[in-house]
Parts: structure tokens; C-alpha cells; sequence
């Protein structure tokens, strides 16, 4: 039984996702923690997110990773000491942990999440990183370590990370600060600048997500939120083709830096890529139009992944249990045996 007690941790910015060998199971939660009177712990995961933008003032509800760091570790590593904690029915047994970092930080932010599981009071006897990017290839279905050219497009919640890999290891990286957050920041703006209303984040991330459905139905979104002149709560129709354009912008920052990292790219893998075409994945790689806009101007056709939000934690998963791909995961110098 020990033997498979094995973690894979893919934290994202705005979902948590961990894979646990022993169940063979994905947990996704929300990477978000309330502190009540600054000190005690209210709630965390999803039912944070419950009460998030309506909580009173001595509850702190917070994001502990910024654009795909750690940017508040305490607050880290309790999320990630009850999550695993949970995960194992509250006893904390010896485990190995798998994390996943993104490539294009520095080599302090990556120790930094071998420190966070170290610390997290978790029993971790081996922590292994893994590239997030090569995870994520994994989880794609893509024979990482044969194939040579892949370009991966992981759209998440503050950034996007555009990677080329070939014979598992990643030749370009490049994370821009776009992301699902300025997807949700753009329609509250595009809201308030037509409607005079002020909507709330969550209100805009649904917005996004109904659209693809609400532009086949040929309906506008209904939101509620504050009238700017009267103040008072009102309900509006918002029509799709606003919410699409005030899209646009953020869907350019992004092919524009994917066309950046095809124009560096080594012309014999480049073959490979047009052959095998654009990888979109990540939990805001959804949003409609994305896909077919990063063909446009590409040229290239896009896969879309099956299940982007869980994309990497899938491949952390493949790595655990396939001898193979072991050799994908490495131990960061001077720590771990």
C-alpha cells in the first residue's frame, strides 16, 4: 500500500489540482483560503470560493499563487497540508510528491515549490518537479518523450504559458500575464463602460463560460449587479457580440506571442509542428473563439484538450505509473536523495 502512496500536485493560480495514486483519482478544488481575524483558518478550496466577494470584513479570502507563483507560501502550505490531508482521510502517511513547475521562472520560484511541499507537513519522503509544460504534453496524449516539435498553449487563469517541446524537454517557453482573469476583467470593464453597471468577477466568469451556448441560442447574457448612476441592484441583458469584442484584444496578446515562439523555433522541429498543429489547453483555453482565432493567425489547426483543466495533474498521473516517463521528473539539486 505504501508504495503507491504517490501525489501529483498541479497548482494553478486559480484550481488546485492533485492526483493521488492510491484512489487513481483527480481532485479539483479552487486555490483559495479564508483567514478569519487574520490568524484562524475558515475555510479553503471550494467553499472559500462560496464566499468570496461576500464576505464580511474579518474574513480574508485570498488567491496564495500569483501569475503562476507562490506568492503567499504559509497560506500554501495549509491549503496543501489539509487538501492532502483530506485526500488520505486525515492520517498522514509517507508519500513521494510529484509537483509540477512552470518553465519560465526563475530557478528561486521553482525551489520555491519544493520548499512548499517540504514544509507543508505532509510526510513528503521524495519530492520530484516535473515541467509543467512536459506534463502537460503528457496529458494530452503526446509521447512526450519520442515526439520531436509539439507546441503547447496552456491557457490559465493570470497567465499563458506557450511552450515548444521535443524529446521531453522543452526547447521554448514563454509565459505571458494573460489569462482567464483578464478574460472576466475585460467583460466587467466592457459592462461598465456600455451599461453603467458594475458587475462582480464571478458574474463575469460566467458570463464567459455561457457564451459558446448563449451565441448558439442567438440570447444575451443576463447579469445582475449595481447601476453606477443609482446605485441600486438592476438586472441587464448583455449582448454576446460586446463580450466578444471586448475579447478580441486579449486573444491577439496571445497569438501574437504564440507567432513569436513559431518564428524562433529551429526550422527542422517547426515540420513537425505543422504537421502536428497547436495544443490548447488550460482552464480558460475554452472560451469561445479562442481556437479558432489562434488558427487564423497561425495557419496552423489547434487540438483542443479533452479535459484542459486537468491536463497536467492527467500527465503527473501518466509519469507516476509509467516507468517510462519517470526520467521526465528530476529532483532539484542539493535537496531530496
Amino acid at each position: 500500500m505504501l508504495a503507491n502512496n504517490i501525489f501529483g500536485i498541479d497548482l494553478g493560480t486559480n484550481n488546485i489540482k492533485i492526483y493521488s495514486r492510491s484512489d487513481d483519482n483527480i481532485i479539483v478544488e479552487k486555490n483559495m483560503i479564508a483567514i478569519e481575524n487574520k490568524n484562524t483558518l475558515f475555510a479553503y478550496g471550494d467553499s472559500a470560493f462560496e464566499m468570496y466577494e461576500k464576505a464580511p470584513g474579518n474574513i480574508h479570502i485570498s488567491y496564495p499563487l500569483s501569475n503562476g507563483v507562490i506568492a503567499d507560501i504559509k497560506n500554501m502550505e495549509t491549503l496543501i497540508h489539509y487538501f492532502i490531508g483530506d485526500m488520505q482521510k486525515g492520517s498522514y502517511k509517507p508519500a513521494d510528491f510529484y509537483i509540477a513547475v512552470p518553465t519560465d521562472v526563475t530557478e528561486v520560484e521553482k525551489r520555491a515549490f519544493y520548499d512548499l511541499v517540504k514544509d507543508a507537513n505532509v510526510k513528503a519522503k521524495r519530492i520530484m518537479v516535473v515541467e509543467k509544460a512536459v506534463a502537460d504534453g503528457l496529458g494530452l496524449d503526446i509521447d512526450v518523450k519520442n515526439s520531436q516539435g509539439v507546441i503547447v498553449v496552456n491557457v490559465g487563469y493570470e497567465t499563458t504559458e506557450i511552450s515548444i517541446l521535443s524529446l521531453g524537454g522543452i526547447v521554448l517557453s514563454r509565459l505571458i500575464k494573460v489569462g482567464g482573469q483578464k478574460f472576466d476583467e475585460a467583460i466587467r470593464a466592457a459592462v461598465r463602460k456600455e451599461f453603467s453597471l458594475i458587475i462582480g468577477g464571478k458574474t463575469a466568469e460566467t458570463v464567459k463560460i455561457a457564451l459558446r451556448d448563449l451565441e448558439k441560442e442567438k440570447k444575451g447574457a443576463q447579469v445582475f449587479g449595481r447601476d453606477i448612476v443609482t446605485g441600486l441592484p438592476v438586472e441587464r441583458e448583455i449582448p454576446t457580440k460586446l463580450v466578444n469584442e471586448c475579447l478580441e484584444e486579449h486573444f491577439h496578446t496571445i497569438v501574437d506571442n504564440v507567432k513569436v515562439i513559431l518564428e524562433r523555433t529551429p526550422p527542422e522541429l517547426a515540420a513537425d509542428i505543422y504537421r502536428h498543429g497547436i495544443y490548447l489547453t488550460g482552464g480558460a483555453s475554452q472560451v469561445s473563439h479562442l481556437a479558432e482565432k489562434l488558427a487564423n493567425g497561425t495557419g496552423l489547426k489547434v487540438n483542443i484538450a479533452q479535459d484542459p483543466l486537468a491536463s497536467v495533474a492527467l500527465g503527473l498521473s501518466k509519469i507516476i505509473k509509467d516507468d517510462n516517463y519517470k526520467s521526465v521528473a528530476y529532483a532539484i539539486e542539493g535537496m531530496g536523495k
